[in-house]
């Protein structure tokens, strides 16, 4: 009878030694991120070379709440981030991305948003003579070619006649401000929180002057295959929104709440 019951007592331990919890059974899903370099206060290297900005740091605090992921970063210019996504070879866009006809026809976005977008005429800050894009007549705008941006230009100029050239940016470190300094653009389109984010790090000051030409709510990205990771996303997201961490990174990173609409 000792011998039987020391022989169930072993066996008991070795099955609860065994025993694994629904989320150490299921395999981690590695993730990878496409973002960029170069958007101010949003995806961008810090002074320490490090990889950073609101929508950085909200991916990280995504990775801490979903444990069968681990996301990873690839970073790349922005004109590329569609193409890679599209050929498998980035998981997820993250870099301030806008809803569109065309974008949907191709990808999926989750369904809830995570910043609000406000774009804004904006010019150097010593400039009196554009408060709006009304004031644009025969001036030439820069943006960047697959910016939200750009969109929200051609559908206003398209509407009202042509009144201004678009033109779109290069490469160049600083292009778009580069451009105004020099006289080759009249204005661009920005937010508030990266023409802040210009003023503090750069010589050429701006401003940004008129309505507000587009609140839009931006989303992250996907391939269609994958709403699964869509909606984990979504419900990790919602609760970075309801404990108050997404306002936070708000206001640390953009200067302000855009974690609502606020214009």
């Amino acid at each position: 009878m000792t011998i039987l019951c020391s022989l169930m007592t072993v066996l008991s331990a070795c099955s609860a030694g065994n025993q694994t919890t629904g989320a150490e059974q299921k395999k981690v899903q590695t993730i990878t991120v496409g973002t960029g370099t170069q958007f101010p206060n949003i995806c961008f290297i810090d002074d320490k070379g490090e990889l950073t900005g609101y929508d950085v740091e909200l991916i990280k605090e995504l990775d801490k709440r979903l444990p069968n992921y681990k996301f990873t970063f690839k970073t790349m210019e922005f004109s590329n981030l569609l193409v890679s996504l599209g050929q498998h070879k980035v998981d997820i866009v993250a870099h301030q991305m806008e809803k569109s006809q065309e974008r949907e026809k191709k990808f999926l976005f989750n369904k809830v948003a995570y910043n609000h977008f406000p774009l804004k005429i904006t010019v150097l800050q010593d400039n009196d003579t554009i408060n709006g894009i009304e004031d644009l007549k025969g001036k030439r705008v820069i943006t960047s070619a697959t910016s939200n941006g750009a969109l929200v230009l051609k559908k206003w100029n398209e509407e009202n006649g042509r009144p201004f050239e678009i033109a779109y940016e290069g490469q160049g470190a600083n292009e778009t401000a580069n451009q105004l300094k020099s006289g080759r653009a009249d204005a661009t389109i920005s937010t508030p929180f990266a023409v802040d984010f210009q003023n503090k790090t750069s010589a050429i000051k701006e401003k940004t002057v008129g309505d507000v030409l587009s609140n839009a709510k931006v989303y992250f990205m996907f391939n269609k295959n994958e709403q699964t990771l869509s909606d984990d996303i979504d419900k990790a997201l919602q609760e970075i929104i309801d404990d108050g961490t997404l306002k936070n990174l708000s206001l640390k990173w953009l200067g302000d709440d855009y974690s609502k609409e606020q214009y």
